[in-house]
């Protein structure tokens, strides 16, 4: 599976009232994965606009495994799992000290034109060439 991360840190509007990162800010994290994963592929966010395409999100799966803190160093992981009909990509936020998992995660995401606003069953050819080429130079 190709991989990429991001460094990221728990900040204080990350928190809810009992000093944790609340649950509904967690997407934040896993963009950031999903943003290093994309710009690996050479298919981020700018790529996606020209070529007239959007990803929404369709499906999230997340599990919480520990609290993460203030302060807290984070090393989020995205892997690309399936990218031909639809993106789905799995997640990992590590403590960015101890190596410890936090939280795993997974998004699906379709293409849409950003025109039209019409799905599309299968990956627009700048997604797959990308992946293609990073899968086959291992990066």
């Amino acid at each position: 599976m190709l991989w990429a991360e991001a460094a990221a840190r728990a900040e204080f509007y990350d928190l809810d009232p009992m000093q944790v990162v609340w649950h509904g800010n967690y997407p934040r994290f896993l963009e950031l994965g999903r943003n290093a994963l994309l710009d690996k592929l050479g298919y981020g966010y700018d790529e996606m606009t020209a070529g007239g395409w959007a990803f929404p999100v369709v499906e999230m799966r997340l599990k919480y495994l520990k609290t993460i803190k203030l302060g807290q160093g984070l090393r989020v992981r995205a892997g690309l799992v399936e990218w031909e009909n639809r993106l789905v990509v799995d997640y990992e936020i590590l403590d960015q000290a101890s190596g410890a998992l936090l939280t795993k995660a997974r998004t699906t995401q379709v293409a849409v034109s950003a025109k039209t606003g019409e799905l599309s069953f299968v990956s627009p050819p700048e997604l797959l060439e990308g992946a293609r080429r990073a899968l086959a130079e291992g990066a």
